[in-house]
Formats: C-alpha cells, sequence, structure tokens
C-alpha cells in the first residue's frame, strides 16, 4: 500500500467517524412547545402527538390550565382544555399546526392563538371516535387588548 492509499484511508476513516458530530452541529434547533393541561385529559395528548409529528419538542406540564392561561393574556372566555407556549406566542386549545407555522413565520405582534372550546374535528379531537365529523370552527388571532380577528376559518 502507497503513502497515499494510507493517507486516503486515514482521511476517509476521521471523516465517516466526524460525520456523525457535523450532522448534529447542522441540524435545525427544533422549536420547543410548553404544554399545561389536565393530566388526565386524553384530547391534550393527541394534540400534543400532533405537535411531535410536526417536528416540535414539546414540554408537558400536567397541572392544569387556568392559571397559565390568564398569566399568558388569553381571555378566560376563549379558554380549553390546554394552554401553551411557543416562542414567545400563547396557544389556547385546538390550534393546528398549519397556523402555528404561520404565525411564528409571520410574528405580529400578538398575544398569540386560540380555539375556544374543543372542536370536533381540530387537531386532537379528530380521532376515530368522531367518525370523521368536522364542526366548523376558527382559529382566533389574541390581541394583546384581549380581542380577537379571525386567523383562519375550518369548515
Amino acid at each position: 500500500m502507497t503513502n497515499a492509499t494510507k493517507m486516503s484511508r486515514r482521511n476517509w476513516v476521521a471523516g465517516a467517524l466526524l460525520l456523525p458530530a457535523f450532522s448534529a452541529w447542522a441540524l435545525p434547533e427544533r422549536t420547543l412547545v410548553e404544554v399545561w393541561k389536565d393530566p388526565s385529559c386524553g384530547c391534550c395528548k393527541d394534540w400534543v402527538a400532533v405537535l411531535q409529528k410536526a417536528g416540535f419538542d414539546v414540554r408537558i406540564s400536567d397541572t392544569g390550565n387556568d392559571a397559565v392561561r390568564a398569566k399568558l393574556g388569553i381571555p378566560a372566555a376563549l379558554g380549553s382544555c390546554h394552554t401553551a407556549r411557543v416562542s414567545g406566542y400563547a396557544l389556547e386549545g385546538h390550534v393546528p399546526v398549519r397556523e402555528i407555522q404561520r404565525l411564528l413565520r409571520e410574528k405580529p405582534k400578538v398575544v398569540g392563538l386560540a380555539v375556544p372550546g374543543m372542536p370536533v374535528g381540530s387537531p386532537g379531537m379528530d380521532g376515530p371516535a368522531y367518525n370523521g365529523r368536522q364542526d366548523p370552527y376558527a382559529v382566533l388571532l389574541v390581541q394583546r387588548d384581549g380581542s380577537t380577528t379571525v386567523f383562519q376559518r375550518y369548515t
């Protein structure tokens, strides 16, 4: 074996050993979503699974969400079964991933998004138990003064 062949093999082995470290460094950072929910809520768990499947990292607090909802500035009238925070924005209820991604892209100066109540057909409320039912609902953009505008309608 020539010195050039040995050097080439040595470089290849070194590169192969460093590749996993480089790949981890080069991967984009995953966005963290913090979720507060009741420990026994099944639809909240289903919504979390939707977020994880979409590539979000999720940290769950099974402590309920009323106090966090108020702290984050979501009016009680917009309440649902879980409250979340992502990149400084509040998320109330079964907000679809597509709208979360849009919020993070557009970066409006607002409190966040809300899907009041628990509409059937929204993410986490769309499992086999609902037999494909899809109730119309709106994703609301929550302003700092508590007012809302429709961010997206689902029919």
